[in-house]
């Protein structure tokens, strides 16, 4: 059984910026499709974003560019870099990874921006 493994969450004042990290709990475990979703509180999960093992990216058209979302294929790591973020950026956000016939989540980290 593989974990997704989160980091990089935290407090941030509204217009900063923050990293988000996620990697598997196993070594060459490696997924065809990692991105990032994030839920509100009283509010449904949605995409920020994702990316495929060959590096095609999808963007939430709320984060589009201001998110960036990249990919370590070595480590098989996915990245977020999140700038220039809003009040309503606020959420845990939790990381994805898809292979056929599996899909993992990681336990969430929490993105606060204050205005």
């Amino acid at each position: 059984q593989v974990q997704l493994v989160e980091s990089g969450g935290g407090l941030v004042q509204a217009g900063g910026s923050l990293r988000l990290s996620c990697a598997p709990s196993r070594s060459r475990f490696s997924f065809l499709l990692m991105g990032w979703y994030r839920q509100a509180l009283g509010k449904q999960r949605e995409l920020v974003a994702t990316i495929t093992s060959g590096g095609s990216t999808n963007y939430a058209a709320s984060v589009k560019g201001r998110f960036t979302i990249s990919r370590d294929s070595a480590e098989n790591t996915v990245f977020l870099q999140m700038n220039s973020l809003k009040p309503e950026d606020t959420a845990v956000y939790y990381c994805n990874g898809r292979n056929v016939g599996n899909n993992y989540w990681g336990q969430g980290t929490q993105v606060t921006v204050s205005s």
